[in-house]
């Protein structure tokens, strides 16, 4: 009885309500600016509610999280722009829609899929938290490499045309994530003993550089070319739609539930893993990846918000965070005289169920705000060339700056903006430059964990792969996918394909 009573706590106390959607309001807008991450806007709430008591203060923090996770979405689809790293994979179908004249439509797919996806996630934390959170905690630091490694061959996925130049983009990631003094030994790596590069080299720069100031250097070949005009005549998608790409959500919201419970990941790894599974278990698409694809919309999406709930997993049932935002929210636990793990479970149950209630409520405010202002939302893309591409300088120049307020980080932006145009004239995927730069650490760093644990020996590293369940799963997957990317796999699945429909036509 008292969970239900927490759990009603938001829909009955009008202030919260209105905290809550506030929150989500604000993060809406805040994920859709290039720059403005969901992780610093929690971060700034910290010192404005501290002295507030723990409900108001978590609600709107809660809705500013779920807003920004979905807000990221709208500059991708319109300008090309990521506005957060979750949304990266989201812009790989959802700008070429919107050059088609069908933003209104992939705004509207990817609201409704990210409400089926955060309730998705919502749903597992309410009824599954302590059996997902054992399951998480017995990943180990070769897990974690392994994890990363599956998702770095993930450029088989994000390169439109030759596997070799996706293979070279995301290299080039791993490389550009390098950059900077080695977290473990503080020694200087690829800084060629310039000091500017001793602090490494922001992701959010290189990701509005490749993205968004390349764009507006392809755009300028079209100048005196009319822009497309949109068709928002209808927004919500049908329930036919819904239904038709509700088994692949459901598919992709597990994917995300579980890489956000994983400590350290988060929505921006779990979407491009989504993303991967989408190409791979839909057969005949409408429109191929990479150019319009529904199911691109879709499985990114439903992962990314599904991400939500698998990061308040391990943060409520074990004090550990899921991602950055998370680890803010254990801090605001904590100043406001709250203890964050197994004993909050025992101790105060009903500040776990208001944090769902919080999410369920946060979620339904993310709909209703992510249906309204689109006809206001798509006249961005309908603005003449000469209007838009100083429009999409000037979000990536201050998107860029706001990150540390650094103009190293906007010359950075602008160097990758460069870089990134001529990769794309010589079509170079910049998709696997960016998976690169976000899995760098991640494998870095697990990779040196897991073989000092192993006393540096690979004998023993590779004793310990092939004797743990989980590690061995991981490491086949790793090999499968890896031959599936090979030229000789896809002859040979095409010649076993061919075969198969001759025997079938005599």
């Amino acid at each position: 009885m008292d969970a239900v009573l927490a759990f009603l706590t938001v829909f009955t106390h009008p202030e919260l309500l209105l905290l809550v959607g506030l929150g989500t309001f604000a993060g809406v807008y805040v994920g859709a600016i290039p720059g403005l991450s969901v992780t610093m806007a929690v971060s700034i709430l910290i010192s404005f509610t501290f002295s507030w008591d723990v409900h108001p203060a978590i609600a709107l923090m809660i809705g500013i999280y779920m807003g920004g996770v979905y807000g990221g979405s709208r500059t991708a689809i319109l300008l090309n722009i990521p506005g957060a790293p979750s949304a990266i994979a989201t812009a790989l179908d959802g700008y070429p829609m919107a050059k088609r004249g069908e933003a209104g439509t992939a705004i509207g797919v990817t609201t409704v899929m990210s409400f089926i996806g955060g309730f998705i996630g919502i749903g597992v934390l309410a009824v599954a938290a302590p059996f997902v959170s054992d399951f998480a905690l017995k990943f180990q630091p070769r897990d974690y490499m392994l994890l990363a490694v599956l998702g770095i061959l993930l450029v088989g996925s994000l390169s439109t045309g030759s596997l070799v130049k996706g293979i070279f983009a995301g290299a080039l990631g791993i490389a550009i994530g390098a950059v900077g003094r080695d977290p473990l030994t503080f020694s200087e790596r690829f800084t060629f003993d310039l000091p500017l590069m001793q602090g490494g080299i922001s992701f959010i720069a290189v990701m509005i550089g490749m993205f968004g100031v390349s764009e507006a250097l392809m755009q300028l070949h079209h100048v005196n070319k009319d822009a497309v005009r949109q068709q928002i005549s209808r927004i919500v998608p049908s329930l036919s739609t819904v239904k038709k790409h509700l088994p692949l959500s459901v598919q992709t919201s597990a994917i995300g539930v579980l890489i956000g419970a994983l400590p350290g990941t988060g929505g921006d790894i779990a979407a491009l893993m989504a993303y991967d599974h989408a190409k791979r278990v839909t057969k005949n698409p409408e429109r191929p990846f990479g150019d319009g694809a529904m199911e691109g919309l879709v499985a990114p999406e439903t992962a990314n918000n599904a991400a939500v709930g698998g990061a308040f997993i391990p943060m409520m049932t074990l004090g550990i965070p899921g991602d950055a935002v998370t680890a803010i929210m254990i801090g605001a636990l904590f100043i406001h005289g709250l203890n964050p793990g197994p004993m909050l479970m025992i101790d105060q149950p009903d500040m776990f169920w208001f944090i769902v209630g919080a999410l369920v409520m946060a979620n339904f405010f993310m709909l209703l705000f992510g249906l309204t202002g689109i006809k206001l939302f798509t006249k961005i893309v309908e603005m003449p060339r000469s209007v838009l591409i100083p429009l999409i300088m000037l979000l990536s120049i201050v998107g860029a700056y706001a990150v540390n307020n650094s103009l190293t980080d906007v010359y950075w932006m602008l160097g990758f903006g460069f870089f990134g145009y001529f990769m794309r004239h010589y079509g170079y995927p910049l998709g696997p430059v960016i998976l690169g730069v976000i899995l760098s650490r991640l494998l870095d760093d697990n990779w040196r964990r897991a073989i000092i644990s192993e006393r540096e020996d690979l004998g023993r590293f590779f004793h310990g792969v092939f004797t743990s369940p989980l590690s061995t799963v991981l490491f086949i997957a790793v090999i499968l996918i890896f031959v599936s990317q090979t030229p000789i796999w896809a002859k040979a699945k095409a010649k076993l394909l061919g075969g198969s429909g001759q025997g079938v036509e005599q």
